[in-house]
C-alpha cells in the first residue's frame, strides 16, 4: 500500500533542505539571522510597520506570489507580536524550514542599510557572547 504521509514528508524535507557547501553558508545563515533580530526587534517598535507587511502578504496571497503555507507561516508569526520575546524566537529559529524561509523574506525594505549593516556587524560576525559558543 502507498504511503502517501511518508512520501509528502520527504518532498518537504527536501524542499526546506538547504544545501549547506561549508563555513559560507553558515555565515550566511547566521547573517540573515542576524538581519531578521534587527527586524523583529524594529517591528516591536514600530507596530505600523508589521500591518504593512501584512498587508503585502495577503496582496502576494491574493496574486499568488507567495505560497499559501509560507503565508501562513509568515502571518501567524506576524500574530505573535504582542508577544516580544516568543515574536523575537520564531523569527530567528534555526530549523531548516525557517532557514529557507528567511531566504525569502517578505520583510524587504523594513531596515535600512545601516541598521541592516550595524545587525551584520554586531550579531553575525562570530562575535562570542557566551563561551558556550565555543563548545
Amino acid at each position: 500500500m502507498y504511503n502517501y504521509n511518508r512520501s509528502r514528508n520527504k518532498r518537504r524535507n527536501k524542499l526546506y533542505a538547504i544545501k549547506k557547501t561549508g563555513i559560507k553558508d553558515e555565515n550566511i545563515d547566521r547573517q540573515i539571522i542576524a538581519i531578521h533580530r534587527a527586524i523583529a526587534e524594529k517591528l516591536l517598535v514600530h507596530l505600523e510597520l508589521a500591518e504593512q507587511v501584512k498587508m503585502r502578504l495577503e496582496q502576494q496571497r491574493d496574486e499568488k506570489k507567495i505560497r499559501y503555507s509560507h503565508f501562513i507561516n509568515w502571518y501567524s508569526i506576524l500574530e505573535l507580536i504582542e508577544q516580544p520575546e516568543v515574536f523575537i524566537n520564531a523569527m530567528t529559529e534555526d530549523t531548516p524550514q525557517m532557514r529557507w524561509l528567511r531566504r525569502k523574506t517578505p520583510f524587504v525594505g523594513i531596515l535600512n542599510e545601516e541598521e541592516r549593516q550595524r545587525a551584520i556587524n554586531h550579531n553575525a560576525l562570530g562575535t562570542i557572547d557566551s563561551v558556550e559558543v565555543l563548545f
